[in-house]
C-alpha cells in the first residue's frame, strides 16, 4: 500500500453493550465502559466491507461521560422458555474513531482487486450514507447511527482530563482468513485513555502471553460472484473444524 488511508467517523446511540466475557457465564451481561476494538472493527466492517481488505482500528475519542443502565432481560434458556437477568448496558454514547485498512495478504486470489483509491472512496462514501448494513453497538438491541466528521474536532468530556488506565480487557479475535491458519484465537491487552483518546495497538503487536487459543477453525470460501461497481464480490464463511 502506498499511502495510509484513514477514515474518520463518528458513531452513537441510546445504548451500548460491549460485553465483558466475565459476565457471559451467569447470564447476566454486563458491559465495558469502552469499545472494544473488535467491536469498533464490526461497525466500520458494517459500514463497508471486503474480503481484499483487513480494517485496522488507529484510536478511538470517547466524546460523552461514561454512564451505565441496568435494564431486565429474558434470555432464551436453551432448555426452552425463559429466564430473568439484569443486563448493565452504557447510556448514550458517541464516539469518534479513526481507523484505516490493510491488504488481507492471505486472498491472494483478490490481488487485482487491491485498488487502495477505490475502496477508500467508496468506504467513505458509506459513511456518508450511514453504512451499508445496520450498525450495532455491541448486541443486536444497541442500534447505532454513523456520519463523517474530523477525528478530534468538537468538544469532549473527557478533553484535558487526563490519563486513565483500564484492566485487563478483550481486544479483539483473530480469524482464520486474516491469520493464515485454521485457528480461532483471542487477544487481550490492558488499554489506556489520555484526554478522552485510546490509541488502540495493531493486532500483530498484542503479547504472546495475552492470547488464547479458542478452536480450531477453517476458512471457507464462497463461491458465488457477483459484478458491480466496487469490482468481485466474493467472501468467507467461519467453520468449525469438524473433530
Amino acid at each position: 500500500m502506498e499511502k495510509e488511508n484513514r477514515l474518520d467517523f463518528t458513531v452513537s446511540g441510546k445504548y451500548a453493550l460491549f460485553t465483558d466475557p466475565l459476565t457471559k457465564i451467569g447470564g447476566e451481561k454486563c458491559s465495558y465502559h469502552i469499545p472494544t476494538y473488535e467491536a469498533l472493527k464490526g461497525i466500520i466492517s458494517s459500514i463497508y466491507w471486503k474480503p481484499t481488505i483487513v480494517w485496522i482500528i488507529d484510536k478511538v475519542r470517547v466524546m460523552k461521560r461514561i454512564r451505565t443502565q441496568t435494564r431486565s432481560a429474558k434470555p432464551i434458556e436453551y432448555s426452552g422458555g425463559n429466564s430473568l437477568a439484569i443486563y448493565t448496558y452504557l447510556a448514550d454514547i458517541e464516539y469518534q474513531v479513526q481507523a484505516h485498512f490493510e491488504w488481507n495478504l492471505h486472498r491472494t486470489d483478490l490481488e487485482k482487486d487491491r485498488n487502495e483509491n477505490k475502496h477508500f472512496f467508496v468506504a467513505r462514501r458509506m459513511i456518508e450514507k450511514g453504512g451499508r448494513r445496520d450498525v450495532f453497538l455491541g448486541a443486536r438491541e444497541c442500534q447505532g447511527y454513523v456520519e463523517p466528521c474530523k477525528f478530534g474536532e468538537g468538544i469532549g468530556d473527557y478533553d484535558k482530563y487526563g490519563e486513565l488506565a483500564f484492566d485487563l480487557m478483550f481486544h479483539g479475535f483473530d480469524y482464520p482468513d486474516e491469520l493464515g491458519k485454521s485457528e480461532l484465537w483471542s487477544r487481550f491487552w490492558r488499554p489506556k485513555m489520555e484526554d478522552g483518546i485510546i490509541e488502540f495497538i495493531h493486532p500483530k503487536d498484542c503479547e504472546d502471553k495475552l492470547r488464547k487459543f479458542v478452536r480450531s477453525m477453517q476458512a471457507q470460501k464462497i463461491e458465488t460472484i457477483g459484478l458491480g461497481e466496487e469490482g468481485l464480490l466474493n467472501g468467507y464463511i467461519e467453520a468449525e473444524v469438524k473433530q
